[in-house]
Order: structure tokens, then C-alpha cells, then sequence
């Protein structure tokens, strides 16, 4: 009597067949995943989450469990707010190279969040009506001397500021170079109002050593004046305050001159010279809450040994 025997386990089942049942439906994907169902459908739309297979009948869509890690990373990833773009360059990265894309994204989120945070502080000073802005900023003073400044001159409207100071400034540090270096921090005048209505004038200067007058005024005959200009600033007591990087943004900014406009009304102390700002710091190392600026305004009173 023969007997059948039972077919061994798997056995009549096609590749196919073997294939699917060791891929994830969307539903327990996206569970195990940590994704809703319509993330999952948005991340397969812009090509961040594609399905491994596609059943050409139903139409149902399977993953590969090991797909899982990239899914709970794009959920990370989004946790930070980050575009989808962004989210697509660190998957498409090595492992060290998307940990620093990640970084620098962040840094740029920090930066962002810095310059929001102090343009919040200006508009709540703005509407108040400048209450509080004395706890804001520490107006200080100091005596500052005669000095010889190369400089360059142009009208700018705030949005091109952020291009012609540094440009500028890069400019006269290079014929500085030639005439003995930099000397002081460099500084930029106002000479006019500069918002949305009006341009200046803004000046930059960069101070040199005040002997080499003699052969700055010769090069700049020999080069048919080629070199930079200069004049010379003259001595002056300054009330100021510093700020940091972030609140150099416009219009923010504005709060740090109108601290200093406030202390010198309240104080009765006339102001003798337009507005200016001293970078004293190097401004690409600068982190947002690092101090590099003061802004600055000449005051009556004569400066210390004047």
C-alpha cells in the first residue's frame, strides 16, 4: 500500500510568494517605523521611502524590514523640523558626511533662532514704546584718538550692507597691508539715515598708523589714484554699547542705537558726529552670542590728555 507523503514545508510555494512574506505591508511599516500612513505616502511621493515591491495586481506596496532603520531616521530627522530636501541629502550621505550635514543644519537652525530671538526683543522694545531697553543694553564711555583711516564711500539701502562692508572692508585692509597694517578695529560711518526710504551715505574706514600719512599721500600720487582714500578722524569721547553678532542683524540693530540715543538724551549730553559701528572681532568665527560690534556715537567732552 502506498502512501503520500505530505509535501516538506514551503515546499510548492513560488519565489514570489517566499519573497513577500519576508516583506512589511505599508500598515505594519509604517507602525514599526514610527510613521503615520500618509507620511509614509508622502515620503514615497518624493522618493525618500520608495516601496521594494509593488504587487502589479493589488497594487499593495511591501518594504524590507531593514528599510525600517531608514524610516525611524527620516522620523528623527523631521523631529528637527528639517526640510524634506535637507532630509534627502543626509540619506543619500555616508556616515560621517551626514553627521556633519546634520550639524551644519543645525548650526544654521541656532543662528536662525538667535536673529528671531533678538528681532523679538526689538519689536517688543519697538511697541513699548523703548520700555526696558536700559536692562537691554549697558551704555559705557570711552575716549578714542585721533586716528588715520582709509576709507570708502557709497549710498546702500540695508539689504546691501550685509555684501559692501565686508567687500569694503576686505579692500582697505589689502592697501593697509602695504602702509604699515590695520591699526584699530575698523568702523563704519552713517552719515545719513539708512532703512527702507534712505541710503546714507555709509563710509568704511580702517585706521593705519598715523606716520605713515606721508607715504599714503605719495602712493596715492604715484598710482594716480589708484590706492584707497583716507582722511584723518579726529579725537572724541564716544558713548557706546556692544552687541552680539545676532543683534547685528537689521533691524534689529536699531534697538542698540536708539539705547545709545535714549542714555544721551536722558543724560543731556549732545551728540557731536553720526552713528557708527566698531567691529572689533572676527566676524566668521563668531558665533551669534558672541559680542562683536559696538555701536557708537562722538559726544561733547574732551577726551582724556585732549
Amino acid at each position: 500500500m502506498n502512501h503520500e507523503l505530505d509535501p516538506a514545508p514551503g515546499a510548492g510555494r513560488s519565489v514570489a510568494g517566499a519573497e513577500e512574506e519576508r516583506l512589511l505591508t505599508t500598515g505594519e511599516f509604517a507602525r514599526r517605523g514610527l510613521l503615520s500612513p500618509k507620511a509614509l505616502r508622502l515620503y514615497d511621493r518624493q522618493g525618500l521611502l520608495p516601496p521594494d515591491r509593488i504587487d502589479p495586481d493589488s497594487g499593495y506596496r511591501y518594504y524590507r524590514p531593514e528599510r525600517l532603520a531608514t524610516a525611524r531616521l527620516i522620523v528623527r530627522l523631521r523631529g528637527l523640523d528639517m526640510p524634506l530636501a535637507v532630509v534627502a541629502e543626509v540619506l543619500a550621505l555616508p556616515g560621517p558626511a551626514a553627521a556633519e550635514r546634520v550639524a551644519a543644519y543645525w548650526a544654521a537652525v541656532e543662528r536662525r533662532t538667535a536673529s528671531q530671538r533678538t528681532l523679538a526683543e526689538h519689536l517688543r522694545v519697538q511697541l513699548s514704546g523703548l520700555k526696558g531697553i536700559d536692562e537691554m543694553y549697558r551704555i559705557e564711555l570711552r575716549d578714542v584718538p585721533e586716528q588715520l583711516v582709509l576709507t570708502e564711500q557709497r549710498r546702500a539701502k540695508p539689504e546691501e550692507l550685509d555684501r559692501f562692508i565686508p567687500e569694503a572692508t576686505a579692500r582697505l585692509e589689502a592697501v593697509a597691508a602695504a602702509h604699515g597694517g590695520v591699526a584699530a578695529a575698523p568702523f563704519v560711518v552713517y552719515h545719513g539715515d539708512v532703512n527702507e526710504d534712505a541710503d546714507g551715505p555709509v563710509e568704511v574706514c580702517v585706521p593705519i598708523d598715523p606716520a605713515r600719512a606721508a607715504d599714503l599721500a605719495a602712493a596715492h600720487r604715484t598710482t594716480a589714484g589708484r590706492t584707497a582714500a583716507h582722511r584723518v578722524e579726529p579725537a572724541h569721547r564716544e558713548a557706546y554699547t556692544t552687541i552680539t553678532k545676532a543683534q547685528v542683524e537689521y533691524p534689529q540693530i536699531l534697538s542698540a542705537y536708539d539705547a545709545v540715543c535714549a542714555w544721551m538724551e536722558r543724560n543731556g549730553t549732545p551728540r557731536l558726529g553720526p552713528g557708527r559701528e566698531v567691529y572689533f572681532a572676527d566676524w566668521a568665527a563668531a558665533g551669534p552670542s558672541d559680542q562683536v560690534c559696538d555701536i557708537a556715537f562722538p559726544i561733547s567732552g574732551r577726551p582724556a590728555g585732549g
